[in-house]
């Protein structure tokens, strides 16, 4: 009998865009413990059917990519100087403008008059004729100056209602890439979590082509993360815990922990997981150790009686030489028996973490991305993760999907998926095992 745990290449995107929840069909996307009665319990997909769920997945990437494109050409004609509502609006400006001018002249010019009028008033010479003349000229530059005024609010009102037109032309066509981008982001992350679920039934099929029970799925081994900051800096060490409790009613035999980290820098494109390193310790064996090739403490805990709980010291270094980027840490447990039997927690506890550069040490400027959306909660053994960072469900793939437009914003996402390809190199060693008995 053997114990294994997948993670692929959306540990990456859980780095990349930490708020997406990879979510695709309850077939193969669902975090949560299944409490129904085994006669309720839904079948457990096929390979042809994860087949199909993967390709459709990928073709509503496609479709999300190509909206994206459109709504990005929406952006550049808004925004282009010969768009009609932006022609307007500078016209209507225009006209505005003439008319205030117009407005300014006619007021000047009932000064005058009036300053004539007041002139002859002085005047001992000025003849009734002259001042009625006068009269007339004050009372005509004034009814100009009225018409004028008219026209210039008129003008202005209709300036400012063309210019709002146009602004709000922009403004949306603006809310729609940033629709369009949201719902390639989320496109994305489903394929991927398609391809994963693929993948891992792919593996599964492979390992255990008879079928059989297998290491079950145990929602009462539960992982909890204590004091994992949501930023650190290179050239310095974190040091924070996993608490494992036995929340079951039998008594397992040999408890370990599972342990790992991953990082890219700012772009999402570069794997710099090579600078991070994780060691444990525990109070009985004070002294840090390393966490073994296959990310397995092995001898921290031992077995756990039933509500027994265990204490793992972590300890995170980060090399001087980190560049500023994103990671993340990703604890799960295991369980094996005396007698064969063996069990995981259903997910990987995932928390993420900001790289800050060390001090002095320019930060590298960082790539545009699409817009994100709202934090997603923490799922997946139904523990929230305590501590600072974002706990998100480890779900999992090995799928490299090709962005295609011209946009800024469709180049990000080919460097997100250039991410899930970095990351998903190294994270494809995740596949895992353990032998019971005397290997275990």
């Amino acid at each position: 009998m053997k114990i294994r745990r997948i993670l692929a290449t959306a540990v990456a995107v859980a780095v990349t865009t930490p708020a997406v929840m990879l979510s695709v069909t309850p077939a193969f996307a669902d975090t949560k413990p299944d409490t129904r009665p085994p006669a309720q319990t839904p079948a457990k997909p096929t390979v042809k059917e994860l087949e199909k769920a993967a390709a459709e997945a990928e073709k509503a990437y496609d479709a999300a990519v190509a909206a994206e494109k459109t709504a990005y050409e929406a952006v550049e004609a808004a925004m282009s100087d010969t768009a009609p509502l932006t022609v307007a609006a500078k016209a209507a400006r225009k006209a505005a403008d003439d008319a205030a001018a117009a407005k300014t002249t006619a007021d000047k010019a009932v000064t005058v008059a009036q300053a004539a009028l007041d002139a002859l008033a002085e005047d001992e010479d000025a003849t009734a004729g002259d001042k009625a003349v006068a009269e007339k000229a004050v009372a005509d530059a004034k009814t100009a100056a009225a018409t004028a005024a008219t026209t210039a609010t008129t003008a202005e009102a209709e300036a400012e209602a063309a210019r709002t037109l146009a602004t709000d032309a922009k403004v949306a066509a603006f809310t729609a890439l940033s629709k369009a981008q949201d719902a390639t982001k989320e496109a994305l992350a489903a394929s991927t979590a398609a391809d994963a679920a693929l993948e891992r039934a792919k593996q599964e099929e492979l390992e255990n082509p008879g079928g059989g029970d297998g290491c079950v799925d145990e929602p009462g081994l539960t992982t909890v993360v204590k004091g994992l900051p949501s930023k650190v800096t290179a050239g310095t060490a974190t040091t924070f815990s996993v608490r494992v409790t036995n929340g079951t009613d039998k008594h397992l035999d040999q408890v370990i922990t599972y342990a790992g980290v991953h990082a890219t820098d700012k772009s999402g494109a570069k794997d710099i997981a090579k600078y991070l390193k994780l060691t444990w310790s525990t109070a009985s064996s004070p002294k840090w150790q390393n966490v073994d090739g296959d990310h397995y403490i092995d001898d921290a805990i031992g077995a756990l009686e039933p509500g027994e709980k265990a204490d793992v010291r972590l300890r995170l270094d980060v090399d001087a030489k980190t560049p500023a980027g994103q990671g993340l840490t990703f604890v799960a447990g295991d369980y094996l028996n005396e007698d064969g039997t063996c069990g995981l927690t259903p997910e990987a506890a995932v928390n993420n973490f900001d790289i800050e550069a060390a001090p002095g040490k320019p930060a590298p400027k960082p790539t545009p991305k699409p817009s994100t959306s709202a934090t997603a909660p923490a799922a997946g053994n139904g523990v929230t993760p305590q501590g600072s960072g974002t706990s998100v469900p480890a779900t999992t793939s090995n799928s490299t999907l090709a962005a295609t437009g011209s946009s800024d914003a469709t180049t990000q996402l080919a460097l997100t998926s250039g991410a899930a390809v970095a990351l998903g190199a190294g994270a494809m060693f995740l596949a895992r095992r353990r032998k019971s008995g005397a290997d275990a």
